[in-house]
């Protein structure tokens, strides 16, 4: 039976060793409460110590000083299993210093493999992840030199065909962010942005014999109904209630508490984008692959738009009308309304579904997606792709492999090359004006977030947009197809490259 307790008596129900699952997305609908208290807890006591924390797509606020960022950086956690890094701003410098071991899973795979140990089996099969950095006979999941544990990815081979065989530690600890309990302690997620892997890491966390605690908005008297309660009671060990902070209007728009018509999908936007610091800016450069990217849109299509310059092919699609037309979708499980960025990527203006995030995942991992369009850092002569890592970076590699490992058509957007690149475009004429002075085609990519044999086994068209001419995957490489208007082929494109492309 649940209790009602405060923060600080809540996190007494975790025990040095644990292995706690939190259920947030990147920045969004983390339960802030519960990690601050972990850490006065860690503070005065030097307890709970040793942990695991496990997160489909990371927990952080992009904020260095809240959320678990403290107690991480004084020592609390051991290991780190996570999806994404990017919003945990602090605990991604200290993984490339050895601080702790840290490993990067594709977000969709962790989320299978939660929902597995919830069904009693100790991990889940996948296909996604073979051949890219993940892949014991390649790098692997470990992201610094101590992170040396093999148990959590295998290659294994069933009935003739081949598979990555994923595995967590036991979960013990659910942290989980709701709106409201009811008086059966049962929680609904009327307000929130979504309800990403809550069930699946309850489900674990009690088969494990674990713990699940739950910050909420609001007690509420009344039952929800059967269908809005996304956690039984039965589940729930601590319930604690934290009033929220007062939310922009912009980002209460998000929650579906009320129905958001196509036409205003626009105007939505643009406040989402005035009430976040993280606007993406409407250049030239970006203009022209985004528009570019959108040609490849058909009527029915169901779509994945990642993070950057991909977003500009939002833009464009709701510029030349195609976006009624088409159906887009996000990783947190969210279906058929418009993706939003900055601070709150996960969220969707106007969403006509939100369901669980491992089923999100059964639609990309089954070729559920006609298109998707993915930024990329590093591009090879064979058409290798790096998005997760640079030198002295990374961000993990979120959802980006499970997205690009079925979908028939895969465009990557990306600039030719970065830093100091300048570009201008007057009547569909482009000019470049200024190279970048850090190249994005390379010999050999650092590390290998999509893995061009595969997709050309897969028979996957996948293309390469830039601001001055598109490449395709072949059997033999990339080959130039389209060259912009203005742009010199020899002198902007070939002479630039590091390795010869079909022409």
């Amino acid at each position: 039976m649940y209790e009602i307790m405060s923060a600080d008596e809540a996190i007494r129900l975790i025990r040095d060793g644990d292995c706690i699952c939190v259920n947030s997305f990147v920045g969004i609908e983390n339960p802030v409460e519960l990690h601050e208290a972990i850490y006065r807890r860690y503070q005065r006591m030097q307890s709970p110590s040793h942990l695991t924390i496990v997160s489909s797509a990371g927990f952080g606020v992009w904020d260095e000083e809240h959320n678990a960022e403290g107690y991480i950086r004084e020592g609390a956690v051991d290991k780190l299993i996570c999806g994404h890094f990017g919003a945990m701003l602090s605990t991604k410098k200290l993984v490339l210093e050895d601080y702790f071991e840290a490993y990067n899973l594709p977000l969709g795979c962790i989320s299978h493999a939660i929902r597995a140990q919830a069904s009693g089996l100790p991990g889940a099969l996948s296909k996604v992840g073979l051949d890219i950095f993940v892949d014991p006979r390649k790098e692997g999941p470990g992201i610094n030199r101590i992170s040396i544990d093999d148990s959590l990815v295998k290659y294994v081979e069933v009935d003739g065909e081949e598979f990555l065989y994923y595995k967590l530690p036991k979960l013990t600890v659910a942290l989980i962010k709701g709106t409201a309990a009811d008086r059966k302690g049962n929680i609904s997620f009327d307000d929130m942005f979504m309800s990403g892997d809550a069930l699946s890491i309850c489900q674990a966390v009690k088969a494990n014999r674990g713990k699940v605690i739950v910050q909420v908005d609001r007690l509420v008297e009344t039952p929800s109904r059967p269908r809005n309660a996304i956690i039984p009671g039965c589940l729930v060990d601590a319930i604690v209630v934290v009033e929220p902070e007062e939310r922009n209007e912009a980002y209460t728009a998000l929650t579906g508490s009320f129905e958001i018509p196509y036409e205003d999908w626009n105007m939505w936007n643009e406040k989402i984008d005035n009430a976040s610091t993280a606007q993406l800016r409407n250049n030239t450069i970006g203009n022209i692959i985004g528009r570019r990217a959108a040609k490849e849109l058909r009527v029915d299509d169901i779509v994945n738009i990642g993070i950057g310059l991909p977003e500009m092919v939002s833009r464009h699609t709701r510029k030349n009308g195609m976006l009624d037309m088409v159906t887009l979708t996000v990783e947190s499980g969210g279906i058929g309304g418009f993706p939003v960025s900055g601070k709150v990527f996960g969220a969707m203006i106007g969403a006509s579904s939100v369901y669980d995030m491992a089923n999100q995942f059964d639609l990309y991992d089954s070729g559920g997606l006609d298109i998707c369009f993915m930024g990329a850092l590093e591009v090879d002569k064979e058409g290798n792709v790096n998005s997760h890592r640079r030198p002295g970076a990374f961000s993990g590699i979120g959802g980006f492999a499970n997205i690009t490992a079925k979908t028939p058509t895969v465009v990557f957007c990306m600039t030719f090359n970065t830093k100091g690149l300048e570009v201008t475009q007057k009547k569909g004429v482009v000019t470049i004006q200024q190279e970048g002075s850090v190249p994005k085609f390379v010999d050999k990519v650092g590390s290998v977030s999509f893995s061009a044999k595969r997709a050309v086994a897969n028979g996957q068209k996948v293309l390469y947009v830039t601001e001055r001419c598109v490449f395709r995957l072949t059997p033999k490489g990339l080959k130039l197809v389209e060259v912009y208007p203005g742009v010199d082929m020899e002198k902007d494109i070939l002479s630039q490259l590091p390795f010869e492309v079909e022409v």
